[in-house]
């Protein structure tokens, strides 16, 4: 499995760059156009904190029916303060939890596969839980569209 984004693939803000110290909840995508996506969290940490990052999924990007997905998804780790900025291949799971230690910047990246979601779930959104520590957080969910266009904007990833 390859740890390098596609070409052609086709961005969406989950969130701009905010700095909180309690929970932060992206905006919510629908992935129903989408063959898979990859969301990447990018977060710097002033002290260290076991700071909590999960996706969720949903019927709706109302959200509707919004809970913690239960298929396990690759996920990728990169603490870019540190003498090598490498993505690391970690463990399949649900959600990925920053060692208390990290400080700095960090990537976090999740690999949705829409097929695995279940049932009527199309959407899907990460979380953050709340840090107690002041966190810059910015989200860009990276789409590969069903339907490759000439103009990557033909595709709404928005709206339901």
């Amino acid at each position: 499995m390859s740890t390098h984004i596609p070409q052609m693939l086709f961005p969406v803000s989950g969130t701009k760059p905010i700095t909180n110290n309690g929970a932060i909840v992206c905006d919510y995508i629908s992935l129903k156009n989408a063959v898979r996506c990859w969301v990447v969290v990018h977060v710097t940490q002033a002290v260290g904190h076991a700071t909590a990052f999960t996706i969720e999924k949903a019927r709706a990007v109302a959200p509707t029916d919004s809970t913690a997905i239960t298929n396990v998804v690759p996920i990728w780790y990169g603490n870019v303060s540190t003498s090598s900025n490498a993505l690391a291949k970690q463990t399949d799971a649900v959600s990925y939890t920053m060692d208390v230690g990290v400080t700095g910047e960090a990537y976090i990246i999740f690999q949705v596969d829409p097929e695995n979601l279940g049932g009527t779930y199309d959407c899907i959104t990460c979380k953050s839980a709340a840090s107690g520590q002041a966190n810059y957080i910015e989200v860009t969910y990276w789409l590969e569209p069903k339907y490759p266009a000439a103009v990557a904007d033909q595709l709404s990833f928005i709206t339901n």
